[in-house]
């Protein structure tokens, strides 16, 4: 059994932060009913290429263990169902922009009123207070007005985006966490909640040690490409064949790695000997690593650093295919295939966690548009076969 199969979740988001929430909630049992709009269905249906027969890849990617039910929520009738379906639900999910669920009449006052334990996440750009509440946001603005853009790129040259959706996933993850402890609460003392989860406000707490350095100390945050800040030797370097990243963290881990390097002389220069002098003179350090480095393939400096047995992060920079072919990520079991009615064997990411050394199967392939929209009202609203052919007629679904 897994640990949320007695909870089902009304899920009203589309495109990312919300559907990677309940995607995470459908790994673990849940049961996830995705009202999708009829005949569009959720945005990241449209986003492609790639398009795997006609189904998108990134909707894919986003959407498995899942139940689509397609409603029209702008219209009364649409929104009556809705209301039928909230008391058979534990948690209602949504990401629209603030104010978008009054304007349909399904707040969060009148969907209470239905079910008084009733866990409400709602997940919106910027909050839902401020000058700035009501205006569009998406992942890419969000790293270019929080601040990662800025962050991002090589010093003195221009900034870049991430190219994945950090932002929208680490918002998801927040409100998945938050929904489970909101689940353990209500357990314990039978009362629901409203949940905030806003992207900016996830945004920031990323910002970590950095956010601290400033707000403590005034301190702004350089460039340093894919070199650390506080660490020297920290980044990549080009040995014969590719780039590879190294890092050693500690003095003792530079003296480790001076060691294997061949370098020991170095390991005791007072230049280069403590943390701190490593900073002072990080392009000297540089200059006498990657001169080093160059002189062998990757390889060869995998078996000689780990013959050492010193504990330092080694690894070659890896393109994509390298990385799922990579004999520790198929020894985890991370990468598996689900059956799908258009595209036969889906091979995507698996669930990334394992309990009591099982990493689950997924129990759903993402659902086609409307898939199972006969099946929840039949099933769990008990509407008549005359009833939901009617709601077609009308496009209410």
């Amino acid at each position: 059994m897994r640990p949320l199969e007695n909870i089902r979740v009304l899920d009203l988001s589309r495109m990312v932060a919300g559907p990677f929430c309940s995607m995470s909630l459908g790994d673990l049992g849940a049961e996830i009913i995705k009202i999708e709009h009829p005949g569009k269905g959720d945005d990241s249906r449209q986003w492609g290429p790639p398009f795997v027969n006609g189904e998108s890849a990134y909707f894919l990617s986003v959407n498995r263990n899942k139940k689509s039910v397609t409603v029209d929520l702008k219209k009364e009738a649409g929104q009556r169902l809705i209301l039928d379906l909230v008391p058979h639900c534990d948690v209602v999910l949504d990401n629209f922009r603030p104010g978008t669920m009054d304007k349909y009449n399904l707040s969060y006052e009148r969907l209470t009123a239905l079910k008084p334990d009733l866990i409400y996440c709602s997940i919106t750009g910027y909050g839902l207070t401020g000058p700035d509440r009501d205006k569009p946001a998406t992942d890419p603005i969000l790293q270019a007005r929080g601040g990662i853009i800025d962050l991002i790129g090589e010093p003195g040259g221009e900034g870049f985006r991430l190219p994945i959706p950090i932002i929208d996933i680490t918002a998801g993850m927040q409100a998945y966490s938050s929904i489970l402890a909101a689940i353990i609460d209500r357990n314990t003392i039978g009362k629901g909640h409203f949940i905030e989860v806003s992207l900016l406000d996830t945004e920031l707490s990323l910002f970590l040690n950095l956010a601290s350095n400033y707000l403590l100390a005034g301190i702004l945050p350089k460039r340093y490409g894919n070199a650390h800040p506080a660490i020297v030797p920290s980044g990549v370097f080009r040995a014969k064949d590719c780039r590879v990243y190294l890092s050693a963290s500690s003095d003792i881990r530079w003296t480790r790695l001076c060691r294997a390097l061949g370098l020991d002389e170095f390991a005791t220069d007072p230049r280069f000997k403590t943390a701190e002098a490593r900073i002072a003179h990080r392009d000297d350090v540089n200059r006498v690593i990657q001169e080093k480095i160059g002189e062998k393939n990757a390889a060869e400096w995998i078996k000689i650093i780990e013959s050492c047995g010193g504990g330092i992060p080694f690894s070659p920079v890896n393109t994509f295919d390298n990385v799922f072919n990579d004999p520790q990520v198929r020894e985890r079991d991370i990468i598996t295939q689900v059956h799908h009615p258009k595209t036969g064997n889906l091979s995507m990411i698996g669930i990334p966690v394992r309990y009591d050394g099982i990493r689950e199967d997924i129990l759903r392939p993402p659902p086609l548009l409307g898939e199972h929209t006969d099946e929840v009202l039949s099933q769990l609203l008990h509407y008549e076969k005359e009833t939901v052919a009617e709601l077609r007629t009308r496009k209410i679904i």
